[in-house]
């Protein structure tokens, strides 16, 4: 049996976080209408959204609009479909390039867009804004009537998870989710923050780049990847943040990525020439 969870954030917005990483679906209701943003990172994690929603609450989901296309946020989209599929034209990029791809959660979208498009659904106006930072598809989608914005994985709680990602583009695209100045922020994983998880995520990320960058500066290349591999969470988290077991988990793997892709070794290198000039 799958530990899984959900909570009514509203009458009619519900958050479901499933078993598998923790992933995170929303379900904006219209009556007995559904649009689903993201759809949980399991087989099992889906059937047990789907059988909540359309068994037990007697629900229909018509609509699944994605934050972006990786397998750990796609598992529903074979389970509903009839359901219009939305997700950013870049959407391909992004599942093509992910670590542990499921083909058997693909489904090509039936509405694309580049920059920006607005989705009236019961009370609610969601604004699905492109936002690339973890993955070039990303898409913020924004709730102003809701006084929520869905984050995907542009932040992990109170961290980031670099992957394959340029940390100058994941930090823009953390400063614009600021912007839209909402008092909830729903991650990809983990579920639902107040708004200072965006400055926390923030300071994760430039204290991490400070520490690697000092460390690459001042050690000899044979030594500087063991010293990166031991940098402690609580050393890059914002002040009076205690770090949750999935926060460390993917500190560590953030910790392997720098070290494989040297990360950071270009802005050490940056800094260093114009030190010089």
């Amino acid at each position: 049996m799958s530990v899984v969870r959900f909570e009514e954030l509203r009458p009619d917005v519900i958050m479901f976080v499933g078993e598998q990483r923790e992933s995170v679906a929303t379900a904006f209701l219209d009556g007995e209408d559904v649009l689903l943003v993201d759809s949980l990172g399991s087989t099992e994690d889906a059937h047990w959204l789907r059988r909540v929603l359309c068994e037990d609450m007697g629900k229909t989901v018509r609509v699944l609009a994605a934050t972006h296309f990786m397998s750990d946020h796609m598992a529903g989209m074979p389970l509903f479909p009839e359901a219009l599929t939305i997700a950013h034209r870049h959407h391909r990029h992004t599942f093509l390039s992910q670590n542990q791809r499921i083909d058997a959660f693909y489904r090509e979208p039936k509405v694309v867009f580049d920059s920006a498009m607005t989705v009236r659904w019961g009370q609610h106006e969601l604004r699905l804004l492109h936002n690339p930072g973890k993955t070039m598809d990303h898409v913020s989608v924004d709730v102003p009537t809701a006084d929520l914005v869905c984050s995907g994985d542009n932040i992990v709680g109170n961290t980031v998870y670099l992957s394959k990602a340029d940390p100058v583009l994941m930090r823009a695209a953390i400063g614009r989710m600021r912007q839209f100045g909402r008092s909830t922020v729903i991650g990809g994983h983990m579920g639902r923050f107040a708004a200072s998880v965006l400055d926390n995520a923030t300071h994760y990320l430039d204290q991490l780049k400070n520490t690697v960058m000092r460390l690459r500066a001042e050690l000899a290349p044979q030594v500087v990847d063991e010293h990166i591999a031991s940098i402690r969470i609580e050393t890059c988290l914002a002040p009076n943040v205690q770090p949750m077991a999935f926060e460390r988990e993917w500190h560590q793997r953030n910790l392997e990525v720098i070290v494989e892709q040297s990360v950071f070794a270009l802005d050490t290198a940056l800094a260093a020439r114009g030190s010089r000039e």
